[in-house]
């Protein structure tokens, strides 16, 4: 995201600035953190002054300041890898087999290899901390009329395998857990406020982490300790002696004063790692007040109208939202500036360009949820889109397509499903994270039967929409639909069958090409009948809806601003610049309501939110979705409750009007 972002100004003049502050508050941080370490460390409850004279004697000592300079740069270097690699929009993995290939993505092989080297240099420091039989790896062993050898000390070994096994535990520990995801905290907190709450947990994630990381350290040490120890003999050309006790076994590797060793020098190294990702999020995500208008031509780029149309990067849309929900509730100065007319001309841009990146933003998710909803049917099966369930619709209801399609201008006809981080980055989806699609179909395993039954059927074919005979037509679908004439046309479709047009023939594949297709469908069924095959392919139960709704955050400031200048514009709207735009405004949200409602209804999709355990991973985007309705119908409560019996006027459609009622009468 680093390079990505070089040539906006905002990361130039804000998110570097931001990341520099984290970085030097976690080295400013460390000498404490050090202090305390060497203490806990070299602690001997049997001669506590004497401990506490030889603590402050070694930090006074070379190797001492050697150790906290290393330290200073391990941390450094950890906060530039925490700003490369965040994100604020979470990369959910659908199945087995995409979590395993974001685990083998060359980034992620590269930045482990990372930690590894730099767990390794924390636990040389710490070995050098603790002192005795840790802090050299070769010692004197040759006998007297022997010419001199050197030994391998494997207490200072296994100290530093042991660093390099943390450190690869934690990135994995990472991505399974979205760590380089960045949450926006729904209550603003001063820094040290928020630093000073969240510091109890960051000390149980330590030592919690660092407890499971050394029990299977230690497993993984007892079956293939011997390979490191004998390479590094070789590598060193250092000895074993046969009085020398191994550590690869059950008895050296019971020693408890080992053990608290290893466990508190992890402790230490994921809690200075944690401390450095803590900061950076706390100053990542601190707001950031925008300036509404300008009265120069080269500061328009900085305004919130211009910076919300402004696609990459995420961080500042997403910094720009959360000022814009901030303003339309807590700052009526600002507020003013939104309703305010330009001069010359008297026209609303400001009011007008935010207003529009809001819908957009609404109106994409809602697109998103009708693509969903088109390709999972009631059951969690694949569906044909002739499906007699979909056609049972009022003949007063409009498509959900053709409301979105009024609310902004005119698309291409192939409907192209966006994934969560593709709203802001204007991209195709990735293989690894679109998880809009069936379930089934999207399985390399689907039979060729399935893939025909539920292909579309022309609608020029009089057997589009047939029952049982091939002579009864049925009308298009109209609500939910998928058809391209739904979304290419905005009005209502007709109950007339539409008029056959000519088919060209498709020209036949040639003999060798179907002889690998058949092969083709008979080695993918063979696969899918496999058990690792499929529990490897097989969707992760929640992961479809969870992505989602993955960059819901967005939408849920996008509503809470709209709805709050909504509601501020019945008293502080002096020229009814909100008024012309409260249709379409209200259009966009009943329908975003309707998808949600749909999307809930689906079996698969829980209601409830899941209750998740705290720690250091972002869990926030599990229960985005049921934030996102709440928020959603909130918003329209908040409007509805301002302006009353004042909405019976706006134009709207049958359906919209009659949903908008249950708000005015508090039935929703």
């Amino acid at each position: 995201m680093f390079s990505a972002g070089q040539s906006c100004w905002f990361v130039r003049k804000v998110i570097c600035w931001r990341a520099a502050a984290s970085i030097a508050w976690t080295v400013l941080l460390l000498p404490p953190t050090t202090a305390v370490f060497v203490i806990l460390s070299r602690f001997s409850p049997l001669h506590p002054i004497q401990t506490l004279s030889e603590c402050v004697s070694f930090m006074g000592t070379a190797s001492g300041i050697f150790s906290f300079i290393l330290l200073c740069g391990v941390t450094t270097m950890v906060g530039f890898l925490i700003f490369e690699y965040y994100t604020v929009i979470p990369t959910v993995a659908c199945s087995k087999i995409a979590l395993l290939g974001q685990l083998l993505h060359p980034r992620h092989v590269a930045n482990s290899l990372l930690h590894c080297v730099m767990g390794i240099i924390v636990a040389w420091c710490a070995a050098v901390t603790i002192g005795g039989r840790y802090e050299v790896l070769g010692y004197p062993c040759g006998l007297s009329d022997g010419p001199p050898q050197v030994c391998l000390n494997e207490y200072h070994l296994i100290l530093l395998l042991a660093g390099a096994f943390v450190g690869f535990s934690h990135t994995l520990f990472g991505v399974v857990h979205n760590m380089n995801y960045v949450s926006f905290h729904t209550v603003q907190q001063y820094k040290y406020l928020r630093f000073k709450g969240s510091l109890p947990l960051v000390v149980k994630c330590s030592a919690t982490q660092a407890l499971y990381s050394i029990r299977n350290y230690i497993v993984a040490y007892f079956f293939l300790g011997y390979i490191p120890r004998e390479w590094i003999c070789k590598m060193f050309n250092l000895h074993v002696t046969s009085s020398s006790h191994l550590l690869d076994t059950i008895g050296g590797l019971l020693d408890l004063s080992l053990l608290y060793h290893l466990w508190i020098s992890a402790t230490f190294l994921l809690f200075t790692w944690y401390i450095a990702l803590l900061l950076f999020r706390i100053f990542i995500t601190e707001d950031y007040s925008f300036p509404v208008q300008s009265s120069f031509t080269e500061d328009v780029r900085q305004c919130l109208p211009r910076v919300l149309s402004d696609p990459q990067p995420a961080i500042l849309k997403f910094l720009a939202l959360q000022d814009l929900a901030l303003l339309s509730q807590h700052s009526p100065l600002r507020r003013g500036e939104v309703f305010s007319l330009s001069q010359p001309g008297g026209h609303p841009h400001n009011w007008n360009a935010i207003s529009k990146e809001c819908q957009s933003l609404l109106t994409d998710l809602t697109q998103r949820l009708v693509a969903y909803h088109d390709s999972v049917a009631t059951n969690g099966r694949a569906k044909s889109l002739s499906s007699g369930s979909e056609l049972k619709t009022s003949s007063g209801s409009s498509s959900v397509s053709s409301g979105v399609e009024d609310l902004i201008s005119p698309r291409p006809t192939s409907f192209l499903v966006k994934t969560p981080g593709s709203v802001f980055a204007r991209t195709a989806p990735s293989p690894l994270t679109a998880p809009f699609t069936p379930p089934i179909l999207d399985s390399p395993f689907a039979s060729p039967g399935l893939r025909r039954l539920t292909a579309p059927v022309d609608q020029g074919s009089p057997w589009h929409g047939a029952v049982q005979s091939p002579h009864v037509m049925r009308r298009a679908p109209r609500l939910w639909s998928t058809s391209t004439d739904s979304q290419s046309n905005s009005s209502p479709q007709l109950c007339a069958a539409p008029a056959p047009t000519p088919k060209q023939e498709a020209p036949q594949p040639s003999l060798l090409a179907q002889f690998l297709h058949n092969r083709k469908e008979q080695i993918k069924i063979f696969l899918s009948k496999r058990v690792l095959v499929a529990y490897l392919f097989n969707k992760l139960p929640e992961a479809s809806s969870e992505a989602l709704f993955a960059d819901s955050q967005a939408h849920i400031w996008a509503l809470e601003g709209l709805s709050y200048l909504v509601q501020a514009s019945f008293s502080e709207d002096h020229f009814g610049v909100v008024q012309t735009t409260l249709p379409s405004i209200l259009s966009c949200m009943l329908l975003l309501q309707e998808a949600v409602d749909r999307h809930f209804k689906l079996p698969h999709a829980s209601t409830k939110p899941v209750r998740t355990a705290g720690g250091m991973g972002e869990l926030a985007y599990k229960t985005l979705r049921f934030a996102l309705r709440a928020a959603l119908k909130t918003a329209i409560y908040r409007i509805t409750t301002t302006f009353g019996d004042h909405l019976n006027a706006i134009d709207m459609s049958a359906e919209h009007r009659k949903r908008l009622q249950h708000f005015l009468h508090y039935k929703e």
